[in-house]
């Protein structure tokens, strides 16, 4: 029952997190910029995740084994997927859009709604690449863990590698790059505004927003790992070690946490955000 009221917890609290992110940037202005375009588009993804993962995934805990059948396995494991991958990929997106506004790597280049509508639709695409396949017959979605969650297969055997082909697809395409993106953006970004605070080292202003900036890419980073690195690690894991006994308890924990980001992430991008706080 635990899972099920920490279920109950990330739909109470994700859902009008994730309306208000939304709601916010329609009402003010100054938040419609372009940088915070990906910053709905988050909100959108994980509003899918707690539609129709969320709430599938609590009401199966609290029955204690998942008694929607099939079909409504298929489909709750497809949005999770979908919604998982487009908010995943959300967050580098994130973090490379800020690379290329304040690094400067392309000298003049100038960010425009173009480019921000691009980097969301590029999420949707990746998200469709990822959650698509097992429906097609690469992988599959079942019931995973303590039966009460559906996701992609990652733990049965004899499929001449089938499964685990998209497992390592979904490691390193799905969570070894993006997390590449958000390192290599969020380091250079330090580095950057690290090397213009030394040039101004008696302002306070600036040290005070390199401290600010340093914390809240240590939160970003933290909160990625802590979402997505069980999920990834166990996955791998379970491939790796065919045949091996697990608790099923420890294969539930990773799919719980990727869903706690629903609550997480509007914290962390939206309300960790200055001009989210200057305009309330």
């Amino acid at each position: 029952m635990s899972m099920s009221a920490f279920m109950l917890f990330t739909i109470i609290f994700g859902f009008p997190l994730n309306i208000l992110t939304i709601v916010c940037t329609a009402k003010y202005k100054k938040l419609r910029s372009h940088l915070n375009y990906i910053l709905v588009n988050l909100a959108v993804a994980n509003l899918v995740v707690i539609c129709f993962g969320s709430t599938t995934a609590f009401y199966s805990f609290s029955q204690m084994y998942f008694s929607l059948g099939t079909l409504a396995c298929k489909i709750e494991g497809f949005t999770a997927t979908l919604g998982g991958m487009v908010s995943l990929w959300s967050l580098a997106v994130v973090a490379f859009e800020r690379f290329l506004v304040i690094c400067k790597p392309m000298g003049s280049f100038s960010f425009r709604e173009s480019h921000a509508v691009m980097g969301c639709i590029f999420t949707w695409v990746i998200g469709f690449m990822a959650a698509v396949p097992p429906l097609l017959g690469w992988s599959r979605y079942i019931p995973e863990g303590l039966q009460c969650s559906c996701g992609p297969d990652w733990y049965t055997v004899n499929n001449k590698w089938n499964n685990e082909s998209y497992v390592l697809f979904m490691f390193c395409f799905c969570f070894g790059f993006p997390l590449a993106v958000i390192v290599f953006s969020y380091g250079r970004l330090l580095l950057t505004l690290h090397a213009v605070a030394k040039q101004q080292e008696q302002s306070a202003t600036t040290q005070k927003a390199e401290r600010e900036v340093t914390r809240m890419v240590i939160v970003m980073i933290f909160g990625f790992l802590v979402c997505w690195l069980p999920y990834a690690s166990f996955a791998l894991w379970a491939v790796t070690h065919r045949g091996e006994e697990f608790d099923l308890r420890m294969a539930s924990i990773p799919s719980v946490f990727s869903k706690a980001s629903t609550v997480y992430n509007p914290f962390i991008y939206i309300f960790m955000n200055r001009q989210v706080s200057l305009s309330s």
